[in-house]
């Protein structure tokens, strides 16, 4: 394998207070996140009361890292979903396009390998990583068919993509909770716990408008992977979706369209 290409991240305008729509204009989206980044991974487990640890553990879970496993984990933020892989042995590359995520991860981990990228125009080679994922960043995204299919580029055939993200509860009475607590609870955490509050505003809005379990992975399956598959977490709270890079046609079925 060759080493993939990194570029340096670009500087993003940090105005406190100003959160982005959700066209999720990706400087507005790097700059609220640069904005939070020396918090980010402790208001994570506050906000969501330590679960966000077992949805990692499942995420390594259905990653399955192993020694010699080439990992790209996009928008990784600080790395904290890339590290549990690299102690598995794996090789692990976190991107991310906020500028001091990178650097407050580069700082907590530094044997980790950080690399400034764009889900949308990843900076890597053709079919260079064994394994793709994501947690948690794909809502965030300005146009998720598009990042899935840059990811299934830079996927080598026949390899696996991981998606960690919020869902929609599967009970009627936990959907109606969920909701109220994103609604009202979660940008009150914000205000109490961050220097953003309008961040967590704008965390809160994504988490409503994203597409339940079955439609993200028709989503998926539409955008360069097939065999989609999907587990549902703390009642459908969190999903994670599993899928597979198609691989190349079988030898005899090339060579007869070459007769």
């Amino acid at each position: 394998m060759t080493a993939p290409t990194t570029v340096a991240a670009p500087q993003t305008a940090a105005r406190p207070g100003v959160r982005p729509g959700l066209d999720k204009q990706p400087d507005a989206v790097a700059a609220m996140f640069d904005r939070v980044a020396p918090r980010y991974d402790l208001l994570n487990v506050l906000m969501t009361g330590g679960y966000v640890g077992r949805w990692r553990r499942a995420t390594t879970s259905a990653i399955d890292p192993r020694p010699g496993q080439w990992i790209l984990d996009v928008a990784a933020g600080t790395g904290a979903s890339s590290v549990p892989l690299a102690r598995a042995g794996a090789r692990v590359l976190a991107s991310d396009p906020a500028p001091r995520m990178l650097e407050v991860g580069r700082r907590r981990h530094p044997s980790l390998d950080f690399a400034a990228a764009d889900a949308l125009e990843l900076p890597f080679e053709d079919e260079t990583f064994d394994t793709v994922t994501i947690s948690f960043g794909l809502r965030n995204i300005a146009d998720p068919p598009r990042a899935l299919r840059e990811m299934a580029r830079v996927c080598r055939p026949g390899g696996r993509l991981v998606v960690c993200e919020f869902s929609t509860p599967t009970s009627p009475l936990l959907r109606a909770g969920h909701r109220r607590f994103v609604r009202t609870i979660l940008p009150l955490l914000g205000r109490l716990a961050s220097s953003d509050p309008a961040a967590y505003h704008y965390l809160a809005d994504t988490v409503l408008d994203w597409p339940d379990q079955r439609e993200l992975a028709a989503l998926i399956g539409h955008n360069g992977w097939r065999n989609v598959e999907h587990r549902d977490l703390s009642g459908g709270i969190v999903a994670v979706h599993r899928a597979t890079r198609p691989g190349p046609r079988p030898l005899a079925t090339r060579t007869e369209n070459h007769r």
